[in-house]
């Protein structure tokens, strides 16, 4: 074979082998993590809410555990349930025994379009909590200025590490905590926040209620692909 037609046999086969791609090399990846809340800095990502701003006497608390210095810490959610109300207080509350923690806003917003599961590796203590995205506003809800708010319950085992995986068709558009009854679609390329809550009252079946002590330990939370 001549020098020029091995060079020109060796581009063919380098030319070959840049147009033979898999459509699996262009997917995105299978996960994607959205928070870790394995030290200080990652729990200063989040604020904390609760009834107390509006006359109730609930209380929260976001910490980072102690593991030592040869493993990462675990962020932990934890606080108290009242039904109480302050004396005189002005805010005319329907309801009280609430308390979360929202993620400040990401630097613009984070595409969660390619993946269809938000998975959540936590342990609590028997109650359900309330796992929130925040979108950006495209529903136009009547009066509705901030971000449009999706809700799903997750149980929580007691004691016991567990992923949790809420399938994105389970979130619920909701306006104050209320479902909104519209046939509308969440815009999962447009998310701007997170939120993890829980209340005293209500919740999936089976889980624990009432006033009182909650606590979760987080780890992390990722957006899967899971079809």
């Amino acid at each position: 074979m001549s020098k020029f037609r091995a060079i020109w046999h060796a581009s063919l086969t380098a030319t070959k082998r840049a147009l033979t791609w898999n459509i699996e090399d262009m997917a995105p990846p299978t996960e994607r993590f959205i928070y870790n809340f394995n030290s200080k800095e990652e729990l200063k990502k989040w604020h904390l809410y609760s009834d107390s701003e509006y006359g109730g006497l609930s209380s929260a608390a976001l910490q980072i555990t102690d593991a030592g210095k040869e493993q990462s810490g675990t962020g932990v959610f934890s606080g108290n349930l009242s039904l109480d109300v302050t004396e005189g207080t002005k805010w005319n509350i329907s309801r009280s025994g609430f308390c979360g923690m929202r993620s400040k806003k990401f630097d613009g917003f984070i595409d969660l379009d390619p993946y269809d599961t938000i998975a959540l590796k936590i342990k609590g203590d028997g109650r359900s909590y309330i796992s929130t995205i925040y979108t950006e506003n495209w529903v136009n809800s009547p009066g509705q200025m901030e971000d449009n708010s999706w809700q799903a319950f997750v149980a929580v085992p007691k004691d016991n590490w567990v992923v949790a995986k809420i399938p994105l068709a389970h979130y619920l558009p909701t306006w104050r905590g209320n479902v909104i009854e519209a046939d509308i679609e969440m815009n999962p390329s447009r998310v701007v926040g997170m939120s993890l809550s829980v209340n005293a009252e209500g919740g999936v079946p089976g889980a624990q209620t009432g006033p009182g002590d909650f606590r979760l330990e987080m780890d992390w939370i990722k957006a899967l692909r899971t079809q």
